[in-house]
Formats: C-alpha cells, sequence, structure tokens
C-alpha cells in the first residue's frame, strides 16, 4: 500500500501544475489565520476580529472546518488533472503493463485521496488550536477539546467530495470537462431535483429528500457556523427574533457520505475495469 501511495506522490509532485496547487491550498488554509489581524479604527470605532471571540474555543473548530471546507475546489482540480494526465500521458497503459492491476490502481488513488484529506484536517487541527490557544477566552482542556467532531466531518467531507472528483477524472478523462461536470451536477441538485420535488412533493419532502444526494450531504456536514456567533445571535433578539438552528454533526449525515465514498470508489474500478485502455 505504502509503494502505491509513493508512486502517486511522485506523480503529483513532478508535475508543476500539481505542485502548484497544492502549496496554493495549503497556503490557503494557513490564510485563515490572518483573520486574526483583521483590524478597523475609524476614530471612534475600534474593531478587532480576534476580540470578537470567533476564536473561542469550541467554536473555532467550526468556523475553521466551514471555512477550510470552502476550500476543496482547489484540490479537486489536482484530483481531476490526475486522472487526465494518466490518459494524457499514457501512463495508466504503461502502469498496467508493468504488473500494476486494475484494482491496485483505483486503490492507487484512493489512497492519494485518503491522505490529502487526512493531512488537511491535520493542518486545520493545528492551525485552529494555536489560533484558539492565543485568542481563546477559554482554555480549559474539557472546552478546548470539545466539539471536535466537527475535525471528523470536515475529513469525511473531503474524503467524500475528493472520492466524486475522481469518479469525474476517470469517467470524463479530461480535467476541464469533469470540473464542468462537476458544476452542472451541482446545479442539477440545487436547482432541478430540489425544484421537482418541491413541485411534486413539496417543501418539507424537498428538504428530506436533498440530505441524500452527494454534494448536498456533503455540504450538509458542517453547517454554517455565521449565526451561531453571539454577536449575531443578539443582533436577531434585538429585533425580536429567534434562531433555533441544529448546527450540531449526526452520525447518520457522516454514514451518508461515507455510503457515496464507497460508491464513487466502486463505479471508478468498475468503470476502469470494463472500459478498454
Amino acid at each position: 500500500m505504502l509503494r502505491l501511495l509513493q508512486i502517486e506522490l511522485i506523480k503529483l509532485w513532478n508535475n508543476r501544475a500539481s505542485k502548484v496547487l497544492i502549496i496554493s491550498y495549503f497556503t490557503l488554509l494557513l490564510c485563515m489565520a490572518l483573520i486574526a489581524a483583521i483590524k478597523f479604527d475609524i476614530g471612534p470605532i475600534q474593531f478587532h476580529m480576534a476580540e470578537q471571540g470567533i476564536f473561542n474555543f469550541p467554536y473555532i473548530w467550526h468556523l475553521n472546518t466551514w471555512i477550510a471546507g470552502g476550500l476543496k475546489l482547489f484540490f479537486a482540480i489536482v484530483i481531476v488533472s490526475m486522472m487526465a494526465n494518466e490518459y494524457s500521458n499514457k501512463t495508466i497503459k504503461q502502469n498496467l503493463i508493468d504488473g500494476l492491476s486494475k484494482k491496485e490502481f483505483i486503490a492507487s488513488k484512493f489512497l492519494t485521496v485518503f491522505t490529502f484529506s487526512l493531512i488537511s484536517t491535520l493542518f486545520v487541527f493545528l492551525i485552529s488550536l494555536t489560533l484558539g490557544l492565543i485568542y481563546s477566552d477559554f482554555t480549559e482542556l474539557s472546552i478546548v477539546f470539545s466539539e471536535l467532531e466537527y475535525l471528523l466531518a470536515y475529513f469525511v467531507k473531503l474524503l467524500g467530495f475528493f472520492s466524486f472528483c475522481l469518479f469525474l477524472g476517470i469517467l470524463v478523462k479530461r480535467s476541464a470537462f469533469a470540473l464542468g461536470f462537476l458544476i452542472v451536477w451541482y446545479a442539477i441538485e440545487n436547482l432541478a431535483l430540489r425544484f421537482l420535488v418541491w413541485w411534486f412533493a413539496g417543501q418539507e419532502a424537498s428538504a428530506t429528500f436533498m440530505k441524500y444526494l452527494p454534494l448536498e450531504s456533503m455540504s450538509n456536514l458542517i453547517k454554517e457556523p455565521v449565526t451561531r456567533f453571539k454577536a449575531v445571535q443578539s443582533m436577531v433578539a434585538q429585533v425580536g427574533e429567534e434562531l433555533n438552528k441544529n448546527y450540531n454533526v449526526h452520525f447518520y449525515e457522516l454514514l451518508i457520505v461515507l455510503l457515496w465514498t464507497a460508491i464513487f470508489i466502486y463505479l471508478s474500478y468498475a468503470l476502469l475495469k470494463k472500459r478498454d485502455l
């Protein structure tokens, strides 16, 4: 298994475009720390982002995993390009000629997806922990290490999304078309299917149905944290409204995304096994 992973990492690192995208991806994750430097000092108005409580434990786990989740498209480009290069450079055929089975080939790609999802999760953990220890008003261990399920949700979200991108890369063979298909599928889920189910079965049925679709289920793992922020809730309370949103990570939501991950990996293997290379 380590040999398969090593082969893939060498391929990625020797590709200039992939190297730039990988470095850019982790650099952008690191830039989350720059939020702490945001300051406004206009006359009597003084605003320092770090003093607003956004880096308080355990809220920081929710906020940073949600922000980092929005950057996953950078690595999605790496995944689909990784597959496109296998076809354009004929390396997939050469690997199979050299004795690598199609099952091992898919396993090597999934190991790459798994590894980068894990590294990204650890990276976000270290950034969040550092920012929290510097700026959080709460440093008790019981508070610091509470709500770590958001990191698990972030890992599963990346694993599912990158597995979907891997399947699209094998299905379409061209990175630009694969990314285009990803955008089209997003539109199908959030516009066409949502509207159709709402039209025929009502809003409640539409909301329930959407939870089981691939991209929507991945998105639901980490709900937006903005309305959870105390300052936002205070503003809402002042106008007589109340927010009763459930921000928790649920086991069944993790299970749905893991099931989609297994489906995408199986379809990738089935497609590769059937296709004449």
